[in-house]
């Protein structure tokens, strides 16, 4: 996909901009160090009507294999925390999913996920959310998702990030869009999860209300 071609999908409207990226090859035909170690499969759901977007990381293998974002056992535990079933959670109507990486970056060498391409970052994301303007809640995942959302408003880690979620959350909806930080829900996390009762206990059952009025609205 070149530069040119980029443009013309942004120009067409929301669905041209899906398109496009779905042709996006730029980590294979230009990438900005080393080129994608598969053939693209870029994983994301755009919507001109969700009020709630998802925004994680990148797909992993067994995402890469579907097509379709957060269809492993992650998934299964955020739309757990969420308060949704798959219904919901898969109606582009109703939730957008836009990863930091829309391609499975590859595995490093011990077997671990690479971090997100940056050139996804780059071509597409500040069109892709310029783009979508009705959305209300950004449920941010992960400390690439964090830099790119929060801004000044991230702390020093993702934990940290997680902690302070409701300063995050109130000042971000000062801004216009209420932001949710969320550790990444796999079973890395198992540890830290028991180790934070609050977690539970405080966090979610906000998460799940506010994700009940954006969708209500």
């Amino acid at each position: 996909m070149t530069r040119a071609g980029r443009e013309e999908g942004a120009g067409q409207g929301l669905a041209g901009l899906q398109t496009a990226i779905g042709h996006c090859r730029i980590c294979v035909e230009a990438p900005l160090r080393q080129p994608l170690p598969h053939a693209p499969r870029p994983v994301c759901v755009l919507s001109s009507s969700a009020r709630i977007a998802i925004c994680g990381q990148a797909p992993g293998t067994r995402v890469h294999a579907s097509g379709r974002p957060f269809t492993d056992p992650s998934g299964d535990r955020l739309r757990d925390w969420m308060g949704i079933g798959e219904a919901v959670f898969y109606d582009a109507k109703k939730v957008a999913i836009v990863p930091m990486g829309f391609c499975f970056p590859g595995l490093d060498a011990k077997g671990g996920d690479l971090p997100p391409r940056r050139e996804c970052r780059l071509a597409w994301h500040d069109r892709v959310f310029a783009a979508m303007p009705q959305i209300r809640l950004k449920l941010v995942i992960g400390q690439y998702a964090q830099a790119y959302h929060l801004g000044k408003l991230r702390k020093g880690s993702v934990r940290e990030t997680v902690g302070a979620w409701r300063e995050i959350l109130e000042a971000s909806r000062r801004e216009g869009v209420a932001a949710l930080c969320l550790p990444h829900p796999s079973w890395r996390n198992n540890a830290w999860l028991k180790k934070n009762p609050w977690f539970e206990e405080e966090y979610l059952p906000v998460l799940r209300a506010e994700i009940a009025a954006a969708l209500a609205e």
